[in-house]
């Protein structure tokens, strides 16, 4: 199939320029289930089906997206159906099957930094295929058991294998919307866009939702330096040492990557700065840009916008993951996944998923 890449150089030219100033405050959220959706879903299932009754699997339409610039903003609309093979769904993990979507999300063309990063939760961008990026899941700890929407920091990572989230093959599962989601690398949507050069190069693979680009794991060695060798980028998020405080403080057990809560971030320690991104030229940016990548280690989707995220994405707010989710009133005061520790990195420890 043709590179997408190439499909939307075009748009690509126009969003170079970018300015400097003012502080995001608030994060966007999952779509309200639909009736439909919430009468399949009324049913008591096993662990494993989460609590939900099975969706069942349905024909689906051909993917669409597209792309176009609107009044100073970069708008993508899509109907969230991924443009390769994904698992299946529902699964033991993931009671849910995929339904089409109707996004459209605007985001600035020209992004701006802020003054302090800003808690992304959940939804954190959009692939150039249309399919979701989320940050985290809507299931966390509680001395009570596990609860969904919030409660408390410890926030089960979709990557860390604590809970069976279902996740597929391009590291995506879905939610009691139907809506398909990456947590991580997208691997159908990297092998669609490198083709017969393979994923070891600088791909863009969607939009954040305050505008920087994202990119994958491949970049130059040197940032500012096109001609320099290609690697993979390393993040600066480590596990933490020791066991975690035990119930009603916390679940106890080691530091695993179960929770987003059980790393921190090691300034200095990798090529990635605490949102996963940095500044340097890209192959659509040759001037230079700040940019995001997606990983193959924690966070792998950035939890924190470098940027201010649009207006209208910050009204949305709420975080979510298979189960959905309500309004978390806690989750701007919540610490931020993965505390800072500004001290020498420990260059032996790394993350263990």
């Amino acid at each position: 199939m043709p590179s997408l890449c190439t499909r939307y150089r075009s748009v690509l030219a126009m969003g170079t320029a970018m300015a400097l100033c003012s502080m995001a405050s608030a994060h966007p959220g999952h779509e309200e289930l639909p009736a439909e959706t919430e009468a399949e879903l009324t049913q008591p299932q096993n662990q494993g089906g989460q609590g939900r009754a099975l969706m069942e699997a349905i024909e689906l339409p051909e993917p669409e997206v597209s792309i176009t610039i609107e009044d100073g903003m970069r708008v993508i609309r899509s109907n969230g159906l991924p443009d390769h093979e994904t698992g299946a769904f529902p699964n033991s993990g993931n009671p849910n099957a995929i339904r089409p979507q109707s996004h459209e999300y605007k985001v600035p063309l020209l992004p701006r930094l802020a003054d302090e990063p800003t808690i992304a939760r959940s939804e954190f961008g959009i692939a150039i295929n249309g399919v979701i990026f989320d940050a985290g899941t809507g299931e966390f700890w509680s001395a009570e058991g596990r609860v969904f929407g919030g409660g408390s920091e410890w926030n089960y990572d979709a990557m860390g294998g604590g809970v069976p989230f279902g996740i597929d093959e391009n590291n995506a599962h879905v939610q009691p919307t139907g809506k398909y989601h990456y947590h991580g690398l997208p691997t159908g949507l990297i092998e669609n866009l490198s083709g017969d050069a393979g994923p070891e190069q600088m791909i863009l693979l969607g939009w954040a939702f305050d505008g920087f680009p994202i990119y994958g794991p491949y970049s130059y060695a040197d940032a500012w330096d096109a001609d320099s060798q290609i690697k993979e980028l390393d993040t600066s998020y480590r596990l933490k040492k020791g066991k975690r405080p035990e119930t009603p403080d916390g679940p106890g057990g080691t530091y695993d990557g179960t929770f987003a809560y059980d790393f921190e971030y090691v300034e200095g320690s990798g090529d990635l700065d605490e949102c996963n991104g940095r500044f340097g030229v890209t192959p659509e940016f040759p001037m230079g840009t700040y940019y995001y990548v997606i990983s193959g280690a924690f966070p792998n989707v950035p939890r924190l916008w470098k940027g201010e995220p649009s207006e209208a994405l910050a009204r949305r707010g709420g975080p979510g993951g298979p189960q959905g989710g309500q309004e978390d009133p806690g989750a701007r005061e919540r610490p931020r996944p993965g505390q800072q520790r500004r001290t020498r990195p420990n260059r032996g420890q790394r993350p263990g998923n």
